[in-house]
């Protein structure tokens, strides 16, 4: 390529990416605090830049790609800042040419300090206690003031055991908890020895289990995983836990759960329509909501931003991204 580059950054990153962008082509970049561009407008914006730094807020859906790839210059390489990647049509992308590539690992324990402290957070009614205290109506220690749920000795159903999974086993045997898991695939005994699971198919899981935390990535596959069916299954005394992705539960029938007190309360990092949420979860005391956090540490995101910037620098220099979901394309 004769011309710098041009790069498309389409939300502000930590400011560590844009000196190693800026060392290699044209950099085109949104600053705007939290700013988020419409489809509409990312699909203005984006034709004619030969690099995208994208995260996974943007949908890079096959009207998208198919745009970028016929304008000049061309689209190249779609850059994911996250390890999910269910907002790009990557068959898309292969069949036009363009490389992806995500940010695997780097936030790994992040999200499962978070995916544990949600469930801290639900169980002992910590936001519930603290806005108590907050709004002056503290009058005094009573033996009945805030009881919630013990977390040591309880048993924790972890659905999917990938890399946030295993961690957050890891920080449960702090608390001495016993930990179920279900997989696609059951581990080895080696492994399920090393992280202290035991094995049960996902009805059981859900029927044995006092916390149950989602951490399977997010395909057709996983669509409504947990529905109606699924969380009459749990105990009225359980709590549901996700840090994975929003669809993956049907969030009408848990609002209907826990109206009915079919399950006990939930801590939630993200929603079925981002960033909408179902009104009714609005007004729970036994549901903590947080804002798509679990990975919000400066330092994590940091790495995550540097990673994906590493994807692009690499492809630049003719070399495989170290991250790459399509590698036949540079075949």
């Amino acid at each position: 390529m004769t011309e710098r580059p041009k790069i498309l950054v389409t939300q502000k990153v930590p400011a560590a990416v844009y000196p190693l962008l800026e060392a290699i082509g044209d950099v085109e970049r949104n600053d705007e605090e939290g700013g988020i561009w419409s489809h509409e407008e990312l699909l203005r914006r984006a034709p004619g830049h030969d690099y995208i730094f994208s995260l996974l807020t943007d949908t890079i859906d096959t009207h998208f790609l198919e745009a970028c790839a016929a304008a000049t210059p061309r689209l190249r390489i779609v850059a994911n800042m996250a390890v999910g990647y269910d907002n790009i049509d990557v068959d898309t992308a292969t069949r036009l040419g363009i490389t992806v590539s995500n940010t695997p690992g780097v936030l790994s324990d992040t999200t499962a300090d978070l995916a544990f402290g949600l469930l801290l957070a639900v169980a002992r009614r910590i936001p519930e206690a603290e806005g108590f205290l907050r709004s002056g109506e503290y009058s005094g220690w009573g033996p009945l003031l805030f009881c919630g749920t013990d977390v040591h000795h309880a048993t924790l159903g972890i659905i999917g055991a990938g890399r946030i999974g295993t961690l957050m086993s890891r920080r449960a045997q702090g608390f001495e908890m016993t930990v179920l898991y279900h997989n696609t695939h059951r581990l080895s005994e080696e492994e399920e020895d090393l992280y202290h699971f035991s094995y049960r198919p996902l009805e059981q899981l859900l029927q044995q289990s006092d916390f149950v935390s989602i951490h399977v990535p997010y395909s057709s596959l996983t669509y409504h995983l947990i529905g109606k069916r699924e969380l009459q299954m749990m105990k009225p005394t359980a709590y549901l836990i996700n840090t994975a992705r929003g669809p993956i539960v049907d969030e009408k029938a848990l609002v209907r759960a826990l109206q009915a007190g079919k399950i006990a309360g939930a801590g939630l990092d993200v929603y079925e329509r981002e960033p909408a949420v179902e009104p009714e979860l609005l007004q729970m005391e036994n549901v903590v909501l947080l804002p798509h956090i679990a990975s919000a540490s400066l330092a994590t995101r940091t790495r995550m931003a540097t990673m994906a910037c590493d994807n692009i620098v690499a492809y630049h220099y003719g070399q495989y991204p170290p991250n790459i979901l399509n590698p036949e394309v540079l075949r």
